[in-house]
């Protein structure tokens, strides 16, 4: 259960380093000239719903592989050895400081 646990997370941090260049890469709607003064982007002139390109699709797949590799290891962590509470390892009697 460890391995799946630490290979689920070389894949979620692989992944995300992918997500964020795949994201960087790519041109914004209205990054021209035109778009800076409010005009219609050359890239605009098959409509609003021009065909998804490459990068476009590759995002998307890196962004649902990003969020099952998330709920991945949110289930992985709950199920793992490790204690549950927060206080779980704080003792549970208190004791009163010394008088002066």
């Amino acid at each position: 259960m460890q391995i799946l646990f630490y290979f689920v997370m070389f894949l979620h941090v692989v992944v995300c380093i992918f997500l964020i260049g795949v994201v960087l890469v790519q041109q914004g709607r209205s990054a021209d000239l035109a778009g800076a003064f409010g005009g219609q982007g050359s890239q605009t002139a098959f409509g609003p719903r021009a065909a998804a390109n490459v990068l476009t699709r590759l995002t998307t797949w890196a962004a649902v592989i990003f969020m099952i590799t998330s709920l991945t290891l949110t289930v992985l962590y709950a199920r793992g050895t490790h204690s549950r509470s927060v206080l779980g390892d704080q003792p549970t009697h208190q004791t009163t400081p010394a008088k002066k």
